[in-house]
Parts: C-alpha cells; structure tokens; sequence
C-alpha cells in the first residue's frame, strides 16, 4: 500500500469514525489532538485498539502530519529527517499514553517533539530552498 493510498484510508476511516463517535471524540478534534491536554487525552488512548478507536486514530495521523512538517524542516536544516516508518502506531500511541499518563499538565505535543529529538536521522540528498510557501519567491 502507498503512503499516498494509506493516508487517503486513515481519513476515511477517521471520518467514518468520527461521524459514528462525534459526540465523545468532538471536543478533542475541535480542539486539536496534539495540543489537547495529556489529562483528558490518557484515559482515551486505546493503544491495542489501534486505529479502530477514533481518537487513536486522529492522534496517529496528526502525529504523521505534525512529522511530515519537522522533517521539513530538518530537511531544510542539515538535510536529515525521521524515518516515519519507525513510528509505528502501536509506538506512538504507547509512548504517548505513557507520558500522557505521567505527565497530565503537558501536551501530547511535548512527547512527540521529544520521539523526533530522539529518532535517528537519514541523511538525504535535498536542495535548501526548495520548498517555497512564500508568493514573493
């Protein structure tokens, strides 16, 4: 399966879901999965559910989107990013739950920042500059 197709699987069944479960999963959605507080993420986190739980499965694509974004980033940096196939879902929503669990007063947003920090990082071939949001450019 192409990472192209399994995105375009993720959201249809994030949006399946949601549809069926929008009133316990609304609040976090709206909200923004990442940023939601680790108090009232924890208790929703189903790792062995994977992405069958609705709110596993919006955390692990905003996680894939919020990565795709850092390695952007690193990329432009040193031209070096995170591996996303080393962050399997049952990883990240483990680790997640884990620091969610210690740590209620944080984000989930603080564990993924520390997972890329710590991921090893590919040295890839890229040209700095290449990505151009800017219209002036």
């Amino acid at each position: 399966m192409t990472m192209k197709s399994m995105a375009a699987a993720y959201v249809a069944a994030g949006l399946a879901a949601m549809a069926a479960t929008a009133r316990a999963a609304e609040p976090l959605i709206s909200l923004g999965i990442g940023a939601a507080s680790c108090e009232r993420l924890a208790a929703d986190l189903k790792p062995a559910e994977g992405p069958k739980n609705p709110v596993n499965l919006v955390l692990v694509a905003w996680v894939q989107g919020y990565v795709s974004a850092a390695n952007i980033a690193l990329l432009e940096e040193d031209g070096r990013h995170v591996d996303m196939n080393t962050l399997d879902e049952t990883r990240l929503l483990t680790e997640i739950q884990a620091f969610c669990k210690a740590n209620p007063d944080k984000k989930p947003v603080t564990a993924v920042d520390e997972m890329i920090r710590k991921s090893a990082k590919v040295k890839t071939a890229w040209e700095s500059g290449t990505v151009q949001w800017d219209e002036d450019q």
